[in-house]
């Protein structure tokens, strides 16, 4: 069974291939949103890397054309700014509204609904996968679709 590097529900194409076989990572992104962001300087980014393979991996930066990018940590009520986060084998990393998330900063454009984001997600095993961002509204609820 060859795994491939499939991204699912974005539209996007990856930079890599991770292999074949079950003992590796093998990654889909899903979900990928941004909402308008409010201030000039300033986004957040939500997605969903699902890992299907035997093998965890580990998002270790974020790059992006539009500013500097960051993955923050939810912890209780506290925020913080980490470094690398796992993708669990047979598991998911969830970036959400509330809970952990990308954070845009010094921001050289602010985009706006209807636009795409070009996000770089590097990962230690499994390299560089390429995701466009769609940008939402300010107010968008991904279980609702508004």
């Amino acid at each position: 069974m060859t795994a491939a590097l499939v991204l699912t529900g974005c539209g996007s194409d990856a930079d890599s291939d991770t292999g074949s076989g079950d003992s590796q990572a093998e990654l889909s992104v899903s979900g990928a949103y941004m909402p308008q962001p409010v201030s000039d300087s300033m986004a957040a980014g939500f997605l969903t890397v699902t890992n299907k393979g035997g093998t965890k991996d580990e998002l270790t930066s974020v790059t992006s054309d539009v500013g500097e990018v960051t993955a923050h940590e939810t912890v209780g009520a506290s925020m913080r700014e980490v470094k690398e986060l796992d993708v669990p084998a047979h598991g998911q990393l969830v970036f959400k509204s509330g809970g952990s998330h990308l954070m845009f900063e010094k921001l050289k454009r602010q985009p706006k609904q209807g636009e795409k984001v070009t996000v770089k997600l590097h990962f230690a095993e499994s390299g560089t996968v390429t995701v466009e961002m769609p940008v939402k509204s300010a107010t968008y609820n991904p279980k609702t679709g508004h």
